[in-house]
């Protein structure tokens, strides 16, 4: 179905020279200071739909790869008319510096097959979201997703990209507009002689890129471009085209701080809510490797994301605003795909997506025997924590005796196997460390001297 959004990634310079002499602090601001960070945006789903909030929701990285969800991954802002739900956000940054956020009019699954609408944000900062319309793109009896902006400097005005099947061929069109209030009539944008989806753009001193799905064989290509006119994209594919299982919603990113390129997109089979990338040095060859899982880390159900290059004044600002999780998840350093979860009592890995997803998330608190120490605090049982017995790690209820406290603590060290990662040490055998076998927990006696795959089965990432 809809896709998603992501973002026109801008070097510094080409920020200040967009926002030179525009009076708006923010402008002023995002022009003074070179970019630092990331903001995502995305809705959220679940395998079971547990987790399906259909709402802005946003995290912040450094590093464009590893991600903190903010506002506890609870949304920061909703609609409140046509359907009251949204898909496929995206947000930019406008030339004065301010952000505008664009979404597709969706609830749920319903996926709007005939909704001309789309919905529409204000924001300065993102820390506060105004002037929430709907924008009307076309007056036919056909859907209107995945919308995403772009500035074309040789029009003065910024073009609306979207998936519709107007006419009777899904392909992508655009409105142009001046002020995200006023928008003209829809020109075909894009139609390669195939059904295509979710057109994301990337412009730069790189050049004119639009990458999207193509409908008749799934997989993800891009196109080049040297203007930004209508149809000009129809011939410029010039990718072989990437593929790992079921995968839509192409966002392209690159690094703030060297020239490295991320295509990210959105799985939806067989598991939905789950992100995958892949990574060149240069845009313009058809080279895209894929991007290991241990390598990246996506917000908690994270569905058809926008990525936006922001500085690192509004990275903190965003923190401040929105604050981060009180929970945590704990990821396996070899099987980079797999969480700590409780199920059934039973202490384990498992590979993410799953519901109930709660199952992962822990609040580490003090040690109950050593406050030097931690103690997983399951969110989905409050009062209930990971503890040993017999050597094999279960959830059970605090019942505040010395001998639960002590097998409930647990101790920090350099992970064994990497030392940027982590490893916890029993507080009451501090010979044995927590440690995968079979997917299952337990604790057991490891060591510098132990084999390579045992350090690594007792090495994690606590993250969110």
């Amino acid at each position: 179905m809809s896709s998603r959004r992501t973002f026109l990634s801008w070097g510094a310079a080409s920020l200040a020279a967009a926002t030179a002499g525009v009076p708006a602090a923010a402008g002023r601001a995002a022009a003074a200071e070179p970019y630092g960070g990331y903001v995502m945006g995305y809705f959220t789903e679940s395998p079971s739909q547990l987790g399906a909030v259909y709402a802005l929701h946003l995290a912040v990285s450094r590093d464009g790869l590893n991600w903190v969800p903010l506002n506890g991954n609870n949304p920061v802002a909703t609609p409140t008319a046509g359907t009251g739900g949204l898909r496929d956000p995206y947000i930019m940054r406008k030339q004065d510096g301010t952000f505008i956020v664009l979404a597709t009019d969706l609830y749920g699954l319903d996926f709007g097959r005939n909704n001309q609408y789309i919905h529409a944000w204000d924001s300065t900062d993102l820390r506060a979201f105004t002037g929430y319309r709907r924008l009307k793109l076309h007056d036919k009896q056909a859907h209107t997703w995945a919308p995403e902006a772009f500035w074309d400097a040789s029009r003065g005005q910024y073009g609306i990209v979207f998936s519709g099947n107007i006419d009777g061929y899904q392909a992508f069109w655009v409105n142009y507009t001046s002020d995200f209030v006023n928008v003209s009539a829809p020109q075909l944008f894009f139609h390669p002689g195939y059904d295509v989806l979710d057109a994301t753009l990337h412009i730069s001193a790189a050049g004119n890129y639009l990458y999207y799905k193509n409908l008749t064989n799934g997989r993800l290509y891009g196109a080049r471009s040297a203007t930004l006119q209508p149809r000009s994209f129809d011939n410029g594919t010039y990718t072989a085209g990437v593929v790992s299982g079921a995968i839509e919603a192409p966002i392209v990113t690159k690094d703030n701080t060297r020239n490295q390129w991320y295509l990210w997109g959105d799985s939806f089979s067989p598991n939905n809510a789950e992100l995958e990338v892949w990574t060149s040095n240069d845009i313009s060859r058809d080279a895209w490797s894929r991007v290991g899982k241990f390598s990246y880390t996506q917000p908690l159900n994270a569905k058809h994301a926008t990525i936006c290059p922001i500085t690192t004044a509004e990275h903190d600002n965003l923190v401040a605003r929105w604050g981060t999780p009180s929970w945590r998840r704990v990821r396996s350093y070899n099987e980079p795909d797999r969480f700590i979860r409780h199920q059934n009592s039973a202490a384990r890995i498992d590979a993410y997506p799953f519901d109930p997803y709660p199952e992962s998330q822990w609040r580490l608190v003090a040690g109950l025997a050593d406050p030097a120490g931690v103690s997983f605090e399951a969110v989905s049982a409050p009062g209930s924590f990971l503890r040993h017995s017999g050597y094999a790690l279960r959830l059970d209820r605090n019942d505040g005796s010395a001998g639960f406290a002590g097998d409930a603590t647990f101790h920090r060290a350099a992970g064994l196997a990497d030392a940027s990662w982590t490893s916890f040490r029993s507080h009451n055998y501090p010979s044995r460390y927590l440690r995968h076998a079979n997917y299952v927990l337990r604790i057991d006696e490891i060591g510098a001297g132990s084999p390579a795959g045992d350090r690594a089965d007792a090495t994690f990432q606590i993250t969110y």
